[in-house]
């Protein structure tokens, strides 16, 4: 490879885990492409990449558009002439318990956060097979692992990413091209930021070290195995849920 700054593309990049994988991996002198789907929210996180010295680009895309993403996709590694990192971060919930969860419930969530990835996956591919250096991540979840009542949609999708990967990793590893998953446990975002007390509680108790997570700790995960020293490392699902999920 070039010494040319390694080009990495983040879905759902605008807040919580994404725009700390985002920082970090800007941190590190990657040039990040922040995906989602306002631009707004994704300018904020361009400009404290920019303020701390770093680079960085936005796109404004539905990742639940299959074309829309594809065409994006191949947009970047036109203008980039690369793209060396693709992390797959974007995600929803829409919770109910499993005979109360409608088809849309259903559909929406496995669109959002395993079909997305798949397409753009399969949008990336070619381009880093031919540059021979490629480093996937998709964020899953503790959910995909062990499941959560109320969360059938969710934890399907979660569960499938492992399986993606698993899939990426054989088909592409020939090409110096990686595919892993990292499986945060409970972290704080505004999506949990609002629960009480005595849920955390018992979600802390639980754990081997007894504090929730921080979206810096999943970023950090990120970073080593989109590095150039994580190249023997694919196909694994890392979870980093502070030891709840151990056997």
């Amino acid at each position: 490879m070039s010494d040319e700054k390694r080009v990495a593309v983040v879905t759902g990049a605008s807040r919580g885990i994404g725009k700390a994988i985002a920082l970090r991996l800007a941190a590190d002198g990657r040039h990040v492409v922040l995906v989602s789907r306002s631009e707004g929210p994704l300018a904020e996180v361009r400009g404290l990449i920019e303020e701390a010295g770093g680079t960085a680009s936005t796109c404004a895309v539905d990742v639940g558009d299959r074309e829309g993403l594809a065409a994006a996709i191949g947009i970047i590694i036109k203008e980039h002439g690369r793209l060396d990192i693709l992390v797959n971060n974007a995600g929803i919930t829409r919770d109910n318990l499993s005979l109360r969860m409608s088809d849309a419930e259903w559909d929406e969530v496995l669109n959002v956060n395993l079909t997305s990835a798949f397409v753009a996956i399969r949008a990336a591919a070619r381009a880093m097979m031919k540059q021979k250096f490629g480093r996937i991540v998709n964020i899953a979840s503790t959910s995909g692992l062990v499941g959560n009542a109320g969360q059938a949609n969710y934890a399907a999708a979660k569960s499938g990413l492992i399986g993606l990967s698993k899939t990426i990793a054989r088909e592409l590893g020939g090409k110096g091209v990686t595919c892993n998953v990292i499986a945060p446990g409970f972290i704080v975002t505004d999506m949990t930021s609002n629960l009480p007390a005595d849920v955390t509680n018992k979600v802390k108790d639980a754990m081997a070290i007894k504090r929730l997570g921080e979206p810096g700790d999943i970023a950090a995960a990120v970073v080593y195995v989109t590095s150039d020293e994580a190249g023997f490392l694919t196909g694994q699902t890392i979870a980093v849920d502070g030891g709840m999920t151990m056997v």
